[in-house]
Order: C-alpha cells, then structure tokens, then sequence
C-alpha cells in the first residue's frame, strides 16, 4: 500500500508540472492543449496514462513550436481533431477496449456454434 500512495503522490506531482507548464505556454498554444487534454480525456481508459504521456510529450512540441516562433495551427493543423486521433493511435482507450470486446464476443459466440 505504501508504494501504492507514494505512485500517487508522484503521479500528482508530475501532473501539477505538466499543468504549470502549460500555463507558461503563449495564450494560442494554451487554448489548444487545454481543448486537446479534453477531448484526449473522454478515450482515456484504465488509469489514463497512456494519456498523460502524450500530453507530456504534446506539452514538449508546442514548447518547441512556442520557442520557433510558430503559432499553435503550423503545429496541429486545421484539424485539430484529425491531429488528436493521430496522437491516440498508440494509446489504449475506451474504443479499443470495446473494438477488442466485440471481436471477442463475436469469435466465442461463433466457435459455440
């Protein structure tokens, strides 16, 4: 239990960097990595870590991006949704989760038969 509560409070830790260094981007970037964290949130499965990586990561390029003088869209695109999913593709979400439980249903009802 005790490593249980010290991941914690080490999660908290590096989420509250994450947060102030979000806050430290150009009003641009900020507005978009805060819509991006919200919608990255609502495929998040589990414990959301797969989530937090990519934020973490995200949070690297559009400090890159800020610090070249490139405003946020150079970065994301237009489509800032087509460049989340992109961002996602590795991750493991809820959609996954319920992609691989229907395969899985499907094969168990068909190999009864």
């Amino acid at each position: 239990m005790n490593n249980f509560l010290k991941k914690i409070i080490e999660d908290k830790r590096e989420w509250q960097k994450m947060e102030a260094r979000a806050k430290a981007l150009p009003s641009d970037y900020k507005i978009v990595y805060h819509e991006i964290q919200k919608y990255m949130w609502k495929f998040s499965s589990g414990g959301g870590m797969d989530i937090v990586a990519i934020l973490k990561d995200l949070l690297g390029l559009f400090e890159e991006g800020a610090a070249d003088g490139k405003r946020v869209l150079e970065i994301t695109g237009n489509d800032v949704a087509a460049f989340c999913d992109e961002l996602l593709r590795n991750a493991k979400t809820y959609t996954e989760n319920w992609r691989e439980g229907l395969n899985r249903d499907v094969m168990k009802k068909l190999e009864r038969n």
